[in-house]
């Protein structure tokens, strides 16, 4: 294997030109950069392609050309090294990556290990030339990697964006408004999904019909024919409930060419548009409220104010919840959810995210995710999971391979084993159920955790928790860990879920629920919640704690009689 390096222009090129050399009849993948951007493809001649891009307006201002050449690659593997080199660029964050998304591939070839074996040479060379700032490790534990547009979808998230396309331009042709459905458990891509969506429609909407699209793209037809013309004018946005992640997602679109970060909103942010959008796709539709949060008057007053002005005539504003405020301002609807992942009485009610499935499922706008991303342990542990949290009677310990999972009886012990983890792979953290006070919010030195004397404090930030210097040595919450990946979670189930051995089932101890906003009632629509009411919400918590990491999972339990109940659950 050899990188040629070469000037990018027309002269180095003639220079470079062998009649009957690798460099115009042989698969090769190649890098064009110069100081700020960089694009990668592959191609049977190099030369001829070169030529191409000099002639192309978005190229041929590029000044650097690399040349992976090496006699034993076929066209497989020059198609997985370019998708494997533009996942890493795009999540290093050093160049913007100009490289469309719709085609980075994942398919399997003959003897792929072997050569998957060069391609961590190839990028340290690359490397050596200034072309990564990161290592590999450093790359793929980033939030830009992990919510980067350029990915390998599996096949069900695939057909599932070609079915929304072609309904959506359907819609789009025939004048008609819509609203689609995605379903999906913990680790099955759903914001992948949406993000990469967002990015194929910019795609789509930019692109001359003479410019290449891949042959073996599973959506190369919508770059041709009028579907550009149709997205003409198009306004499209992205809704994240939850703060911290549509900090994390920003980020990210402003290194994406087509897409911006004012494009990621909040419920509040869809109002104050001066002009309604085409499309919104919202994520965590599970996670939009429907009545802002009582305790804080300003955002009950702004919440009051946004549904009065939004109601109809006639119409009580009071039960106008966010998800009306996305209907009324936009004509077309993406919405993702899981129902399981509501962690507060303020989130949508399940009876509503029932209604969407199912209005969704009668028109063939409903589209499930079923294969398995984040966790190594599969489906199989998500299934673990859910029995672990249901109170069932323990079959025998469960172990799933590749995957760690332990149970510890000292919140100590695992803590070391959770800074062991994080000092080899990284991206490792203790979380917890609410189940103490957010005392250091206020007072710094306060001690929010004692457990057997381990003294812990809650996250210092709810933004962007994870990548903070000093996150392994707090506790996170799930509002600071929902929609995230971590390689190791070690989750402390809190003292306000206990095990009741007369009724054989786990139970909430209300007194215990440190979450206020958690357990709070609905004094305007009069709803008063019970305690398995605030029980189901607080088991869908530890449901997400329990699923967010991918290599392995470390529980330790505070109450000593489910803690026994649990134990028997772990090998």
């Amino acid at each position: 294997m050899k990188i040629e390096r070469l000037p990018f222009s027309p002269a180095s090129l003639r220079t470079w030109e062998e009649p009957h050399g690798r460099q115009s009849n042989w698969p090769v993948v190649y890098t064009l950069n110069d100081r700020r951007e960089v694009y990668v493809g592959e191609t049977l001649n190099a030369v001829g392609r070169m030529r191409q891009h000099l002639d192309n307006p978005e190229k041929k201002h590029l000044t650097s050309l690399r040349v992976v050449i090496d006699e034993q690659f076929n066209k497989s593997v020059c198609l997985d090294l370019e998708s494997y080199l533009i996942r890493l660029f795009a999540g290093d964050g050093q160049f913007t990556v100009l490289n469309r998304n719709d085609g980075i591939t994942n398919a399997d070839y003959f003897d792929r290990d072997r050569y998957q074996a060069l391609f961590g040479e190839i990028f340290e060379q690359l490397r050596e030339d200034d072309l990564f700032r990161n290592s590999i490790a450093e790359i793929e534990n980033s939030d830009l990697f992990k919510l980067s547009p350029f990915k390998a979808l599996t096949q069900d998230q695939e057909v599932a964006i070609v079915d929304i396309l072609e309904g959506l331009f359907d819609d789009l042709s025939g004048g008609t408004a819509s609203r689609a459905v995605i379903q999906g458990a913990p680790g099955t891509g759903k914001t992948i999904v949406a993000i990469y969506l967002m990015k194929l429609l910019s795609d789509i909407a930019s692109t001359e019909p003479s410019d290449d699209a891949p042959s073996d793209s599973v959506f190369s037809d919508f770059f041709v024919g009028g579907y550009r013309e149709a997205l003409r004018g198009f306004r499209m946005g992205l809704v994240v409930p939850q703060q911290s992640l549509r900090r994390s997602i920003k980020g990210v679109f402003r290194r994406v060419p087509g897409l911006r970060a004012s494009m990621v909103l909040s419920a509040y942010d869809v109002y104050n548009q001066p002009e309604d959008f085409d499309l919104l796709i919202v994520d965590e539709t599970h996670r939009l409220s429907q009545w802002g949060a009582q305790s804080a008057p300003g955002v009950t007053n702004r919440f009051r104010h946004i549904s009065q002005s939004l109601a109809h005539k006639g119409e009580r504003w009071e039960s106008l919840t966010q998800l009306d405020w996305i209907s009324r301002r936009s004509r077309h609807q993406l919405l993702l959810l899981d129902h399981e992942q509501s962690v507060r009485p303020i989130d949508l009610p399940p009876e509503t995210t029932r209604q969407l499935r199912s209005a969704a499922g009668a028109v063939g706008r409903l589209y499930p995710l079923r294969s398995q991303m984040r966790v190594q342990g599969g489906d199989d542990y998500l299934a673990f999971v859910r029995e672990l949290l249901s109170g069932a009677a323990p079959r025998e310990p469960q172990r799933f391979a590749g995957y760690d999972l332990r149970f510890f009886e000292s919140l100590r012990d695992m803590r070391s084993a959770i800074i062991a983890r994080d000092h080899e792979a990284g991206l490792s953290r203790l979380v917890a159920g609410f189940g103490w006070k957010w005392l250091s919010k206020k007072d710094p030195a306060a001690v929010d955790i004692n457990i057997d004397g381990l003294q812990l404090q809650w996250n210092q930030t709810d933004v962007d928790w994870i990548n903070t210097p000093t996150s392994l040595h707090e506790v996170g919450s799930i509002h600071t860990v929902q929609g995230y990946d971590l390689n190791y979670a070690g989750v402390i189930i809190g003292p306000e879920l206990k095990w009741d051995p007369s009724a054989r089932r786990i139970i909430l101890d209300r007194a215990q629920y440190a979450d206020t906003r958690g357990k709070q009632n609905n004094r305007l629509l009069g709803i008063t919640y019970s305690d398995d009411e605030i029980l189901s919400l607080v088991l869908n918590a530890y449901r997400v704690l329990l699923t967010r990491g991918m290599r392995g999972t470390y529980v330790y339990v505070c109450d000593p009689a489910l803690r026994h109940r649990l134990r028997a659950y772990f090998d």
